[in-house]
């Protein structure tokens, strides 16, 4: 009886290490000039795209059970990584994908399940789309524009421009952004950060997700925030100079010195107030959501 519950274990064991064992290990590696652009897509498992100092691109990780094959195809100006997964892809198993490219070279991502990290890059163009994988990015790209319908997006970058667009995921983004951040979202949150740098623009918009911007506004700059049920904050530095003006159908707006109008009938309140010389301009709206401009 010990034999044979021995021998069964085993067996046991042996069976569920079958899936792992299936994996086929990737190791290709191509030339790619210092700046020159990348296309990665991988339908589920995970995509991490790490930045280097050669002028080369190493693929690295494992193909899942049941794919077809990967897709390598380009020139040393650029590059085409594809997973290839069969008609009925259901059944296969996912695939993880770890490559190291040129820091300066422009990236491109497309997944559908497969979650999404990459570090380092600081090219011209950071481009990432996913439908339900979350997405981590840290670097330094010129532009970046990252969207996403479910995964959430957490982003710290050092760019001049960023678009960051989810459905129901969340939007946390974190850096040195001195230029224009645009963020949407339906029903997800969106959280910036920037202070220390004066942002020239700043977009948020959202449904019922709520919105919290925290930075300083360059001469000029400008902060819109708008949503329909959602709430608004916004934390200036005290030594804000801009034009403030706040508006909503229901919800309650709050400034520091502001006087909140009200209509003797019916609902509706709305702000209009200078801070200092009034350089730049920042406007809060909803309907429902409340809004509220802090100082600090």
């Amino acid at each position: 009886m010990n034999t044979m519950s021995t021998t069964l274990g085993l067996a046991l064991l042996a069976s569920l290490a079958l899936p792992a064992l299936a994996a086929t290990p990737i190791n290709e590696t191509r030339a790619l000039d210092a700046r020159g652009s990348i296309e990665i897509s991988n339908v589920k498992g995970r995509i991490e795209v790490r930045a280097w100092d050669r002028d080369e691109v190493r693929i690295g990780g494992s193909l899942g059970d049941g794919v077809e094959r990967l897709q390598i195809e380009g020139d040393r100006r650029q590059l085409e990584v594809k997973v290839r997964y069969p008609r009925n892809s259901r059944n296969t198993e996912p695939t993880t994908l770890v490559i190291d490219v040129p820091r300066q070279a422009n990236v491109e991502i497309d997944s559908v399940a497969a979650s999404v990290e990459v570090n380092g890059v600081a090219g011209d163009e950071l481009d990432i789309e996913s439908v339900s994988g979350a997405v981590t990015a840290v670097g330094a790209p010129r532009k970046a524009e990252v969207s996403s319908v479910s995964g959430s997006l957490r982003l710290n970058l050092n760019s001049q421009s960023i678009d960051a667009e989810t459905v129901s995921g969340n939007i946390t983004l974190r850096g040195r952004i001195a230029g224009e951040i645009d963020a949407e979202t339906v029903s997800g949150n969106i959280d910036i950060d920037t202070r220390g740098e004066q942002a020239s623009r700043i977009e948020t918009s959202s449904v019922s997700g709520d919105a919290e911007i925290r930075s300083d506004l360059a001469r000029g700059g400008r902060i819109n925030a708008e949503s329909v049920s959602g709430s608004i904050r916004i934390t200036a530095p005290a030594s804000l100079s801009a034009n403030v003006r706040g508006e909503s159908f229901s919800g309650r707006l709050r400034a520091p010195d502001a006087s909140i109008d009200k209509p003797k009938y019916g609902p509706g309140s709305s702000f209009e107030h200078r801070y200092r010389n009034g350089d730049g301009e920042i406007r809060m709206e909803t309907f429902s959501g409340n809004a509220e401009l802090r100082l600090e």
